[in-house]
């Protein structure tokens, strides 16, 4: 086996631990670093593979800090193919609990798809679901969801109105649950994104609420914080090469996810704020 065959399997090795979710390493034993031998390493240097599959890794000065993960992988191609060949919500939905390219689908209880009036203005869109969407399989069920509905009924929005400009329609950048309800990884956002962004295209809807930083700095390709992307509104349009037409926008506001002000209550007078913009923006429409 030549040298640059086995760095390959190995670059190829770490991409698929990435792709899954892994980011640490941890040994059976402990290991005490202060008292290993000063021996310097040598090691060949590696020239990952260059386009949109890989994440970069911040190693010396060679290397940049960012991340520049872009998803471009098997499991991506087949999201951004799948996702593309849905002309209906239901389709949409069979093709998402049918695809394995993500591992979460595994550890999961429930796929969560969407909840609400699909013709409705309005399209709310999470970060991921949690326990209580895991179980009964809806987006923004439990406290959180119970918070969410409360919000919205103050500028007469509602997940069951059957009126479609006092509706609302919910969904979640991702449909499975991550365990333990941690923050979802570089890899699983981009593997999901495909699907929402067509998800998106199907309803669409006049305006989008980014619930959560996840949801919006995913969907409006930003590095920003949700403090900074919540304070004005955006063009959404979708993020993945090869999801329509870049020039269909749609106005976006972002906001705290609900989880995050049943944690921080000061911040539902930061929410009312953006609610308030949202209903201004739906009476201009």
């Amino acid at each position: 086996m030549t040298l640059a065959a086995t760095q390959q399997e190995l670059v190829s090795a770490l991409q698929w631990y990435i792709d899954h979710g892994v980011d640490e390493c941890l040994d059976d034993a402990a290991i005490d670093r202060f008292d290993m031998p000063a021996v310097p390493v040598s090691m060949p240097q590696m020239t990952p593979p260059t386009g949109q599959g890989m994440q970069s890794v911040a190693a010396g000065q060679n290397m940049p800090a960012q991340e520049t993960f872009l998803g471009k992988s098997d499991a991506y191609d087949e999201a951004v193919k799948l996702a593309n060949s849905a002309n209906t919500l239901e389709e949409l939905s069979q093709i998402i609990q049918e695809f394995d390219g993500i591992a979460l689908k595994k550890t999961a209880t429930n796929m969560v798809f969407a909840d609400g009036n699909p013709k409705a203005h309005v399209m709310v869109i999470g970060d991921a679901p949690g326990a209580d969407e895991d179980r009964m399989g809806k987006p923004f069920v439990g406290v959180n969801g119970q918070l969410l509905d409360r919000i919205l009924q103050c500028i007469n929005l509602d997940r069951s109105e059957e009126d479609a400009e006092k509706a609302v329609y919910i969904s979640n950048i991702l449909n499975w649950r991550p365990p333990g309800n941690r923050t979802p990884s570089p890899a699983e956002v981009a593997v999901s994104l495909p699907f929402i962004e067509r998800h998106i295209q199907l309803v669409k809807p006049s305006i989008l609420v980014f619930c959560g930083g996840v949801a919006a700095k995913s969907l409006l390709g930003s590095s920003d914080s949700i403090s900074r992307l919540r304070k004005k509104w955006h063009d959404y349009a979708p993020q993945t090469p090869g999801m329509g037409n870049a020039a269909s926008k749609i106005p976006a506001i972002a906001t705290y996810h609900t989880v995050s002000l049943l944690r921080t209550p000061i911040q539902k007078r930061l929410v009312w704020d953006d609610m308030l913009s949202l209903q201004a923006k739906l009476k201009s429409l």
